[in-house]
């Protein structure tokens, strides 16, 4: 009896043990457990996984941009322009002004011409070359600064220097046209002078032949004269001829007064000057005397 109560005791006692070491084993792994989910919620925070922290930022957002620095040079000022001298006389002006303005530059060699009274490219180049010597802004117009020095180093023109007869200065005459009545032509001048006993009565622009037909040079005489000439060979006008060698005349040349010396003739002397030439025509006598010299 005793030996079966005593082997139950121990059964139970065994059963004891073993629940009990269950129960122990069950707490510690409850409280293992418990730690790890602690954990996971301290680190994120959320309750949720570390696998779903917050993005980062990302790199392509724009930059804040800088403040402007304090120490910045400031810009500079523009510089000051200084416009130009009102021009007095300029290109294109047509006046006595601009005669006395073209023989005051004549007197200091810088106008080559006789004065026209007209302010053209000759004219600008003249006052351009005055302005450069002068050490004044080369604007090719007169302005009140370049006449006044013009006044100061040239005296005042004369009649004869502000109208002489013709645009370009009369050459010295040939020794041969100094006596009698001659028309004096000059190759170096581009002029023809009448004279009368060594004096000039009137003169006016002339051009001559082109290379291939060249007028010719020399002493010759009057043969005859054709108020409304037409040219045989070339069948164009020639007004007022006077031949003098062959089928070379003196005459009216409208092509001449239209383009000036840009173009030649086949070998006559033209005139450019229609009352001239018509007044040169009508003192002419066959017989009178041609001289044509460089």
């Amino acid at each position: 009896m005793r030996r079966r109560r005593h082997r139950r005791d121990r059964r139970h006692s065994s059963t004891f043990r073993a629940l009990a070491g269950t129960l122990a084993l069950t707490a510690a792994l409850s409280v293992t457990t418990g730690c790890k989910e602690m954990r996971i919620r301290v680190e994120d925070g959320s309750g949720k996984g570390a696998g779903h922290a917050a993005p980062a930022p990302s790199a392509s957002l724009p930059a804040t941009p800088a403040a402007p620095s304090s120490h910045a040079p400031a810009p500079k000022p523009p510089k000051p322009t200084h416009a130009a001298p009102k021009p007095v006389l300029a290109p294109g002006d047509r006046s006595g002004r601009v005669r006395e303005l073209q023989a005051r530059l004549r007197q200091l060699k810088h106008f080559d011409r006789n004065p026209t009274g007209y302010y053209g490219s000759v004219t600008a180049a003249a006052v351009t070359a005055f302005q450069r010597a002068q050490g004044l802004p080369r604007t090719g117009s007169a302005d009140a600064a370049t006449l006044s020095a013009l006044r100061v180093r040239t005296q005042p023109p004369t009649r004869d220097e502000l109208y002489p007869p013709t645009t370009r200065p009369v050459a010295a005459p040939d020794p041969r046209c100094l006596t009698g009545r001659v028309i004096c032509i000059s190759k170096k001048s581009d002029t023809l002078a009448w004279m009368v006993d060594g004096k000039v009565v009137s003169a006016m622009d002339v051009r001559f032949g082109s290379q291939y037909t060249p007028t010719r040079e020399g002493a010759f005489g009057i043969t005859f004269k054709s108020r409304h000439h037409v040219s045989t060979i070339y069948d164009t006008p020639m007004p007022y001829a006077m031949f003098f060698s062959g089928g070379q005349a003196i005459h009216y040349s409208s092509d001449f007064a239209a383009r000036g010396y840009s173009g030649a003739s086949h070998g006559c002397v033209n005139v450019r000057d229609k009352k001239k030439i018509a007044a040169l025509f009508q003192q002419v006598k066959p017989g009178t005397k041609v001289v044509i010299y460089r």
